[in-house]
């Protein structure tokens, strides 16, 4: 199986947990390792793709860092590494997209994805790879329908927005916490849970509402987790999540869904630290890697 990672995935000057997570989980698979997974270098986007998506004058502003006002809404300091930074990450979901098609199972260390919109950045993510990667491979007919599957803690309120009447796409989101929250239409459907007891029926009841697709893109977050200080909900252990992530791939190969995951959302904080952070990610690789086999 191929997981996609760049050293440029962690480029960028200003440090932070989605700027920094991909190589501490990068690190963690070379020296603790999963028997058939490969760390693959993506092809960095190109300024084109990005402008499937969003506007020119964003797109201009992220790579010369000028404005700064706009060059900065996704909450870092510029500089220039910022720019190969996102091309690379996204690039790494594009290429995870690919590889998926092709070999069932795939995925990027890629994060800071899902609340960018057209003309700016927000909540830590510069361009939207999820979206511009359905959009990519359904304009060279790779593949017919795409489901965006969101599970990160906060609302994908960004890729709600992007692919608004674009019927190839259904945009699934199970969140625990409102942050750009948004009201369904008829390609995205939101579900915002407040019971952990509750969270796992809700996956599987917006999975099984679902519809038959080409592709899956799994946006997997792990700041649901109960002490992660961004998102977390009280009761959502390490093992919850592990079952979600099972019922995720299991779905996945049982609908014959090849899907591509990304990081998406953890933080650390004052009870959750960089040990417990990537050992949280893993759950992902762990349950992609046995499904793929």
């Amino acid at each position: 199986m191929k997981v996609f990672y760049s050293p440029d995935f962690v480029g960028a000057a200003h440090g932070f947990d989605t700027t920094r997570k991909a190589g501490w989980v990068a690190d963690s698979l070379t020296s603790n390792p999963y028997s058939g997974l490969t760390l693959t270098e993506p092809t960095p986007l190109a300024e084109s793709d990005l402008l499937r998506v969003h506007s020119e004058d964003y797109v201009d502003a992220v790579r010369t860092g000028k404005p700064a006002q706009l060059a900065e809404t996704q909450g870092f300091s510029w500089d220039p590494a910022l720019w190969h930074m996102v091309l690379a990450s996204n690039g790494g979901v594009v290429a995870a997209a690919h590889a998926a098609l092709t070999g069932g199972v795939s995925g990027s260390l890629s994060s800071g994805l899902h609340h960018a919109k057209r003309e700016h950045g927000s909540g830590f993510c510069t361009f939207n790879g999820l979206v511009i990667a359905a959009k990519k491979l359904l304009d060279e007919g790779a593949a017919q329908s795409v489901m965006i599957l969101d599970l990160d803690a906060h609302c994908g309120g960004g890729t709600a927005e992007l692919v608004n009447n674009d019927e190839r796409i259904e945009h699934v989101d199970v969140s625990v916490s409102a942050f750009d929250r948004y009201t369904d239409t008829d390609n995205s459907r939101l579900r915002i849970v407040h019971d952990a007891d509750d969270y796992l029926t809700t996956v599987r009841d917006m999975l099984n509402a679902a519809g038959q697709h080409s592709l899956c893109l799994y946006n997997a977050g792990m700041d649901p987790h109960e002490d992660c200080a961004i998102g977390g909900l009280n009761g959502i252990t390490n093992d919850i999540l592990a079952q979600r992530e099972k019922l995720v791939f299991d779905w996945c190969r049982a609908h014959e869904t090849p899907v591509a995951f990304v990081l998406a959302g953890g933080y650390i904080g004052s009870r959750l630290d960089q040990a417990d952070l990537v050992a949280a990610h893993r759950l992902t690789i762990a349950e992609a890697t046995r499904s793929h086999l």
